[in-house]
């Protein structure tokens, strides 16, 4: 997710210089662009899948799959928040732990498509 990368980067700066600036605009119409309307549409697919054949709901692998795209929802939401708060002007936010934290939905991805492709249980 390149979302928080925006974020590391911006935090190197303070607000009101031009590299902070440049990365709040960018960051934010990146959340607003891709990934809010992402989010939205797995939800809605997800939902139109489930309501056009309710026997998924009983297969292992959709549900281990749901709890995946709910963790990555909240993940979403976190990141967010966090942002809002480095566009504030927050700077207690660790550099450190957001490259860390950056690698959770790209591996929270992985498990959601091996879990479609392969189907393990």
């Amino acid at each position: 997710m390149i979302y928080p990368r925006y974020k590391i980067h911006q935090l190197s700066s303070k607000p009101g210089e031009p590299l902070f600036d440049t990365l709040h605009k960018a960051s934010n119409l990146l959340r607003r662009m891709i990934m809010t309307p992402s989010i939205v549409l797995v939800w809605v697919f997800g939902i139109a899948m489930v309501v056009s054949n309710s026997a998924l709901l009983s297969t292992g692998w959709l549900q281990a799959k749901l709890v995946l795209v709910l963790v990555l929802s909240g993940v979403h939401g976190w990141f967010v928040t966090l942002g809002k708060r480095i566009d504030a002007g927050d700077t207690t936010i660790d550099a450190k732990r957001m490259r860390l934290l950056n690698e959770v939905p790209f591996l929270l991805l992985i498990g959601i498509v091996i879990l479609v492709v392969v189907r393990p249980f």
